[in-house]
């Protein structure tokens, strides 16, 4: 996949989050312009192939913002970010507006949470400043029976919008949405199953960083979150979203050991 100046290929590499909200749900992962470029510095030394910065919060229960509200809260982090570093970003929307907005200063790819269906103007903005884009499975409501016909038929759909409206194929990854209309069960079916969603022969991307899938407290769940990074790296996910990077960098680079060891 190319994301940017970057080909992405025959690897798991981490993107990193970088939250512009005041409410996501770990208090970690929020940043402001006084510590964005310290936390870019600390996530590319720690071993981040690609920055996903939201100003959206999607977390359980939150309430949206506008599309002004987002682009005011990422417009200076992503100029700072794009001037400092030589490092893909994406940047978290469903809104054509904030993607226009994001692109103009230099975003690299659109990470949608509602695979190009929200906006009807999101997959030609894309395709428009030639960018790269993640098309993630969500829906209205919570899925109910088989998971994978509905999840598989909205991403085939998504896919098929971006090509038609110009998007470059090897700019489009997907991912099944883990925590997107979905129960604790439907979740870890997903995830114990995501090679499936390889039949739509595009690149995964998996977001399962500290979810509540795995119960317990947010702030306890990185052991889980690292055991699904390393069960990505088997399934040949290409990227994994995640808040700890250099964790889960080295589990990444334990289990290539193990796998070519």
């Amino acid at each position: 996949m190319i994301i940017g100046n970057k080909t992405f290929e025959n690897y798991t590499y981490v993107m990193a989050i970088i939250n512009l909200t005041p409410d996501s749900f770990w208090k970690e992962s929020r940043k402001t312009c006084d510590n964005v470029l310290f936390a870019v510095k600390r996530a590319v030394k720690d071993g981040a192939a690609i920055i996903d910065m939201g100003a959206q919060s999607t977390r359980p229960n939150y309430t949206e913002v506008s599309a002004d509200e987002e682009i005011s809260r990422f417009e200076k982090p992503l100029a700072m970010v794009k001037e400092r570093f030589d490092i893909p970003v994406s940047v978290d929307t469903y809104f054509a507006k904030s993607a226009r907005a994001a692109l103009d200063l230099g975003a690299d790819m659109i990470n949608d949470v509602w695979g190009l269906a929200r906006d009807e103007k999101m997959a030609e903005t894309i395709a428009g400043y030639g960018a790269s884009v993640c098309i993630m499975h969500n829906a209205e409501s919570a899925l109910s029976g088989d998971i994978w016909q509905p999840i598989i038929g909205f991403l085939k759909d998504g896919a098929q919008k971006a090509i038609e409206s110009g998007i470059d194929k090897n700019k489009i990854c997907i991912d099944g949405g883990i925590g997107f209309a979905k129960n604790r069960e439907q979740n870890h079916e997903l995830l114990n199953g995501y090679e499936k969603l390889s039949v739509l022969n595009y690149p995964l991307l998996l977001g399962t960083s500290r979810k509540s899938m795995f119960g317990g407290a947010v702030e306890d769940r990185l052991p889980q979150t690292l055991q699904s990074t390393r069960l990505a790296v088997r399934k040949n996910v290409l990227f994994v979203r995640v808040h700890d990077v250099k964790e889960n960098f080295e589990a990444i680079r334990e289990e290539y050991g193990i796998l070519r060891g």
